[in-house]
C-alpha cells in the first residue's frame, strides 16, 4: 500500500505549448479541456528532484522529445524533465486511429460500434499511461489517473 502524498505534491496548473497548433477539432478541444479540468481537480505529482509543490507544468514536444518544465513559487528556477517521444509514437498513432473511428461512430449513431471502440480506446489510453509511468519512474511519482490525463495531453500536442 502506497503512502499518501503531501497535498503540496500535486499539479496546480498546466500549460500546453500551443505554438504550432492553429485550430483543433471540437472533439479534440473537449478532450483537452476535460483532461486539464480532471487533472487539476485530482492528481498526484511528486518529482524526485525537488519537493516544492504545488507545481506549475509546461508541457511541450521538441526535437522528438517530451518536455515537462516544472516550476513553483517555492523553486529558485524551473526544472526540466525530458523524455524520448519514440516509445509513445505507435501508441499515439493507434490512439488517433481509434479515436477517429470512435467519433465517427458517435456521429453516425452506431451504439454497438461506439461501445467496442470505447473499450479499445480505453485500452490504448491505459497502455500510453503505463508507458508514461515507466518513463517517469525514476524522476516523478504520479498515480495512474494523473498519467492517463498527461497521456491525453501528450496526444493533443501531436495533433497538427
Amino acid at each position: 500500500m502506497e503512502a499518501a502524498l503531501d497535498t503540496k505534491e500535486r499539479i496546480a496548473s498546466i500549460t500546453l505549448d500551443d505554438a504550432s497548433i492553429i485550430r483543433r477539432a471540437a472533439e479534440v478541444e473537449r478532450e483537452r479541456a476535460t483532461a486539464i479540468a480532471d487533472l487539476l481537480a485530482s492528481n498526484s505529482f511528486a518529482p524526485y528532484c525537488v519537493q516544492a509543490g504545488p507545481y506549475d507544468i509546461f508541457l511541450s514536444t521538441r526535437d522528438n522529445r517530451l518536455l515537462l518544465r516544472i516550476s513553483s513559487a517555492s523553486m529558485d528556477a524551473p526544472r526540466e524533465v525530458i523524455l524520448p517521444i519514440k516509445p509513445f509514437k505507435q501508441i499515439v498513432k493507434d490512439y488517433f486511429l481509434i479515436c477517429e473511428s470512435y467519433f465517427e461512430a458517435m456521429n453516425t449513431h452506431q451504439p454497438h460500434r461506439v461501445e467496442a471502440l470505447d473499450m479499445a480506446r480505453r485500452g490504448i489510453h491505459n497502455e500510453g499511461a503505463e508507458v508514461l509511468l515507466n518513463q517517469l519512474e525514476d524522476r516523478i511519482v504520479l498515480d495512474f489517473d494523473t498519467a492517463r490525463r498527461l497521456f491525453t495531453l501528450l496526444c493533443v500536442l501531436h495533433i497538427r
